[in-house]
């Protein structure tokens, strides 16, 4: 089918005067693609910086994991927006893992690796202490959030009887049994202090069950979560979509809960970057917010996710069939257990409610739980650590050049639980010391 391309962003009507309405072409062949981002970089409008100077380079090596919340930077490339922005020679390349994604990151693009990543928000803390490069630094920042939702638990056939939701009271006993027999339930997640290994250990913890004795937890990359499920070698799993979709396709098991009923429009993936490629290209990295901020504002309107996810559910990016990533991008849930939730408020956001700026408020909530597990030693200084990674302030120069506003504050203020836990980003210790299963170094 033939697809209009044209960026219509919601926020269109604010972007600089001059540049114009470009129609590029999204997800063509190569020399289509190669024709859009000449057309873009020739329609760059020179107003686009307030200095008149542009990006530093033409380019930059973006890494990616085979998910959804990836297609700010997939639309972004597909677009020709980075192009757009004086960047027509970025690349984004597929990663095989998070782990994989670390340590591209730690090469950096002149020892053969990437730039930066879309990558699980606690990454960059993780990278930049040292604690995920066997205790070298290598710092980083942390330059946009790209979406907020969107990831789910899963449960295998074999423990669907106990019918676990939200509530993992119910398998509270069976991973007793389990354990009582030697072979303790395999819980997966994707990375050890990232995101999804928080969202799985605070949904067990909250049920009684300690994620570090009661089950085994373990790292699978996410595009194998489903295949390890099908092979029987674990029994649940925390990762974004779509695999948690592909999961209920094709019966294998079902959703227990989207991780946005743990915690209502919860941040997940950013936009990182090295450091020291940021400070060399001060100019570059605003462009490049610039250009993952339009994607963000496109890919945001119900009514272009299903070019969203054609564009992003091909070969070289998702690689999934568009059936196993379109429903839940509408905000169709079927859960696999007999609940269908049409029009879901656990939909993946892009831009809305402030998807995409790099709220402080919320890394130290990131920090927090992982000192609480053991992740980040108890004497971290989590505050001063989030003051040198998040530069939310560059995100709002990014955002003012393409005229669109940002929150007041870089706190979102309290943040509430399913379980009735609030955080508050003033008294970190509080939360510590609120919860009842936890782990400190």
């Amino acid at each position: 089918m033939t697809m209009d391309t044209t960026i219509k962003s919601p926020s269109r009507r604010l972007l600089l005067a001059g540049a114009g309405a470009m129609a590029l072409a999204g997800c063509g062949s190569k020399s289509e693609s190669a024709k859009a981002a000449g057309d873009a970089k020739a329609a760059m409008p020179a107003g686009v910086f307030a200095d008149g100077k542009g990006p530093e380079v033409k380019g930059a090596k973006l890494g990616f994991i085979a998910l959804t919340d990836c297609s700010p930077l997939i639309i972004a490339k597909e677009k020709g927006l980075f192009a757009k922005y004086g960047l027509p020679e970025v690349e984004v390349l597929k990663q095989a893992s998070w782990g994989a994604t670390r340590d591209n990151l730690v090469l950096g693009s002149g020892g053969g690796g990437i730039d930066g990543a879309h990558i699980l928000s606690p990454m960059p803390y993780l990278i930049s202490t040292g604690q995920a490069t066997g205790g070298k630094p290598v710092p980083m920042y942390t330059l946009a959030r790209l979406n907020l939702n969107g990831q789910a638990i899963s449960i295998g056939n074999d423990l669907k009887g106990l019918k676990v939701g939200l509530d993992a009271s119910a398998a509270k006993a069976r991973f007793a049994e389990l354990k009582a027999k030697g072979t303790p339930a395999q819980v997966a997640m994707t990375f050890r202090g990232g995101t999804h290994d928080l969202w799985i250990r605070y949904w067990l913890a909250a049920a009684g069950v300690n994620p570090d004795v009661d089950v085994s937890t373990i790292v699978i990359p996410p595009p194998q979560m489903v295949a390890n499920m099908k092979a029987g070698t674990q029994d649940a799993f925390c990762v974004g979509e779509p695999w948690g979709g592909q999961l209920v396709s094709q019966q294998i098991g079902y959703t227990a809960c989207t991780t946005s009923e743990l915690w209502m429009d919860h941040p997940e993936k950013a936009l990182g970057m090295r450091a020291d490629w940021v400070d060399r290209h001060p100019l570059a990295a605003k462009a490049l917010l610039m250009a993952v901020m339009e994607a963000q504002q496109w890919c945001e309107p119900r009514e272009h996710r299903e070019e969203m996810c054609q564009i992003v559910s091909g070969r070289q990016w998702i690689n999934v069939p568009i059936a196993d990533i379109l429903p839940r991008q509408l905000a169709d849930i079927d859960y696999g257990s007999g609940r269908v939730e049409k029009a879901s408020p656990h939909v993946m956001k892009f831009w809305s409610n402030n998807a995409s700026f790099p709220f402080r408020s919320h890394d130290l909530w990131f920090l927090t739980e992982d000192v609480r597990w053991g992740v980040l030693p108890a004497s971290t200084d989590t505050t001063a650590l989030v003051g040198k990674v998040n530069r939310s302030d560059l995100w709002r120069e990014a955002a003012k050049a393409i005229g669109v506003p940002g929150p007041d504050g870089d706190s979102r203020g309290l943040e509430r639980f399913f379980d009735g836990k609030v955080f508050d980003p003033v008294d970190p210790k509080a939360w510590l010391d609120a919860q009842a299963i936890k782990s400190l170094a």
